[in-house]
């Protein structure tokens, strides 16, 4: 499992004007601060071409005290072929995941609540799903069943990527209205120690299967923000799925399994190629932090001298150690 070396965020420090002696006073009062991680997150879902009126079958939700929370199912289409819908259970399950958030027992643990988001939901049917929580320390704690995927960027190149899980190419772990599906007890579970500016790129697997690294890399550096981020990621892999003689991440992979053109086409130098139609689900968060004032400090009061207050400011970035 890939680890991350990356320092945690660093506590503020309080500066004061040079030469200035602190004092006392009931005035003009300064509490104790500190710094807490949140993020500010982009969404855009594009369904699949045949599915536009339905909305498609991915489900996604952001949540939680400064959006530190979010998650994306993805309704596996076997079900369409027994006449369920498979949006449902992934629809259900999001709704139940985001109730249970603030649950006691889920206590910032994202396994915990796949466990009691899968228990509570009732629809038929069955989905891949990734969940990420990121303390207010800056330590993001992942928990994946299937083949969604989440990335993190810093400084222009991708330090941290989850591993895919499968039975086999294309059947990937889910969890399920039936037993014989996997649980929360079978999903892959990692922590990430995050720094201010670090990107966050997650997505089901329609989004994946579409783009490669070095493009994500390159939209991620010229979007001015997170919602423009998720828009333009959503559409470059919308464009690379319907197109035929896109060389693309699914295609590579279905190769290196042994599935490829018949022989004889392989002859006259065709090989397998092509995008892959599918709901398309991307989340873009960027790691930010923010000053919160400690009230259970005993904080500094300081006065003001020759006209002039001493403002002890905190520092709203996070040293980065490397």
């Amino acid at each position: 499992m890939a680890a991350s070396t990356a320092s945690r965020l660093s506590p503020p420090r309080l500066h004061a004007a040079p030469n200035h002696p602190l004092r006392r006073s009931r005035f003009s009062p300064l509490r104790a601060a500190k710094l807490e991680a949140v993020l500010s997150i982009g969404t855009h879902v594009i369904p699949h071409p045949r599915k536009v009126e339905t909305g498609g079958e991915d489900a996604f939700f952001v949540g939680g005290d400064g959006g530190g929370v979010f998650a994306i199912a993805d309704g596996v289409s076997g079900w369409a072929e027994k006449n369920v819908n498979p949006a449902l259970f992934s629809r259900e399950l999001m709704a139940n995941s985001s109730t249970f958030i603030k649950d006691e027992e889920v206590s910032q643990d994202p396994q915990i609540l796949l466990m009691k988001a899968h228990a509570a939901t009732s629809s038929i049917g069955s989905a891949t799903v990734i969940v990420a929580m990121l303390e207010k320390t800056g330590t993001l704690k992942i928990a994946s069943v299937g083949d969604c995927g989440l990335k993190v960027i810093r400084k222009g190149q991708v330090m941290f990527s989850t591993c895919p899980q499968e039975h086999y190419f294309d059947c990937p772990y889910q969890l399920s209205s039936e037993a014989i599906g996997q649980t929360s007890q079978d999903a892959l579970v990692c922590t990430v120690n995050l720094m201010e500016g670090d990107m966050i790129v997650s997505g089901s697997d329609g989004f994946f299967d579409n783009i490669f690294d070095q493009e994500i890399l390159a939209v991620i550096n010229e979007s001015p923000g997170t919602d423009e981020a998720a828009k333009a990621l959503a559409e470059l892999a919308r464009k690379h799925s319907v197109d035929v003689t896109f060389d693309s991440p699914y295609s590579m992979e279905a190769r290196s399994r042994g599935f490829d053109v018949p022989w004889w086409k392989k002859l006259l130098g065709a090989k397998l190629v092509g995008g892959k139609m599918d709901d398309i689900t991307v989340i873009v968060a960027q790691v930010k932090t923010v000053v919160i004032p400690d009230d259970e400090g005993s904080g500094i009061e300081l006065e003001k001298v020759g006209g002039e207050q001493l403002a002890a400011a905190g520092v709203a970035s996070a040293e980065q150690s490397e």
